[in-house]
């Protein structure tokens, strides 16, 4: 992962102050090449009531990789990026550990994202399959 990367992957660590992503302990970890991929350890907090991972947490993984993902393919100074769609489906349980996200870029147009998100666990086990789309909307002009 060259330099430029790294310095995308702390802005975008750096950005997590006060917010969800701080919350949940999402950290991004390696940019690729139309792809982003973040971690998440799993621990109680994060636990539905019967001891499983909560899907909410799971999409709040999938939400912030895959919006992030789009924001590093605009130009923010021009762009805003929001997510109007996200879906998942969970395929297996986790209870403990670390959850990792990986989102790709499938459609890259000028006004819609289509991302792919895998949500995997340490040992490279699919958990879900999610699917996100983003709107690229112009900043208004003050």
């Amino acid at each position: 992962m060259g330099k430029k990367n790294k310095k995308i992957l702390k802005e975008l660590n750096s950005l997590r102050k006060n917010t969800l992503m701080n919350t949940l302990q999402i950290k991004y970890i390696y940019l690729g090449l139309n792809f982003l991929v973040a971690k998440m350890p799993v621990n109680k907090k994060k636990l539905q009531p019967i001891g499983f991972l909560h899907g909410g947490a799971t999409l709040a993984l999938a939400e912030s990789v895959g919006s992030s993902l789009s924001i590093i393919n605009v130009n923010k100074n021009v762009f805003n990026v929001f997510n109007i769609e996200i879906s998942a489906n969970h395929i297996q349980k986790v209870i403990k550990g670390i959850v990792f996200a990986k989102a790709k870029i499938i459609h890259k147009g000028k006004t819609i994202h289509f991302i792919q998100i895998s949500i995997y666990n340490e040992k490279n086990d699919k958990i879900s399959y999610c699917k996100m789309t983003n709107i690229i909307i112009p900043k208004k002009k003050q």
